[in-house]
């Protein structure tokens, strides 16, 4: 019986190691956006992943031209160019005013400016506030949620979008297994 129990232990041993808490750099869960132009055409991808260290929001994407760009969490799952209206108002299930400088905001949709230097490429990694990425006030609810782009820098407090004009960049989010 003793020459058996070390073969029993090693399955029992193997899934236990999923239970294990995530180091800091080792995400326990991660949705992806595949970015769009209006047009179709490949702008780059957007990561959110929880990590022992919080949940990160990370960029890599190409902008049309070289500038200062206004980034948000939208509401809804859906990107139909070329004006991308699809993905509704800003993801906001608090239901706080717009901007990180409004005294009475920010939601869950505010999220920083980006920059694109003279080669157009945006990269980013952002601590968000703690929320819940699943389940019926989480970013992927019943109709999922997408990250836009638009066409001017936020000014970080005129509610409801901080003046940053036309969406131009859409991606919608999805989890990992496919939902």
């Amino acid at each position: 019986m003793r020459a058996f129990l070390p073969v029993l232990l090693i399955p029992v041993l193997a899934s236990c190691a999923t239970l294990m808490p995530t180091k800091a750099g080792e995400a326990s869960e991660v949705i992806t956006a595949e970015l769009a132009r209006g047009d179709g055409s490949r702008a780059g991808v957007a990561t959110i992943s929880r990590r022992g260290d919080g949940l990160f929001l990370s960029l890599s994407a190409e902008a049309p031209a070289e500038g200062t760009f206004g980034m948000h969490l939208h509401a809804v799952g859906t990107c139909q160019g070329p004006d991308f209206t699809s993905a509704g108002p800003h993801w906001n299930p608090e239901m706080k005013q717009h901007g990180l400088d409004n005294p009475m905001g920010a939601h869950h949709g505010d999220l920083p400016n980006v920059t694109a230097g003279a080669d157009r490429k945006i990269t980013l990694e952002f601590k968000l506030p703690d929320f819940a990425i699943s389940g019926p006030a989480g970013l992927l609810d019943a109709d999922g949620g997408a990250l836009v782009i638009h066409e001017k820098a936020d000014d970080y407090k005129t509610d409801p979008s901080g003046n940053s004009g036309k969406r131009i960049i859409c991606g919608v989010f999805k989890s990992g297994n496919g939902s």
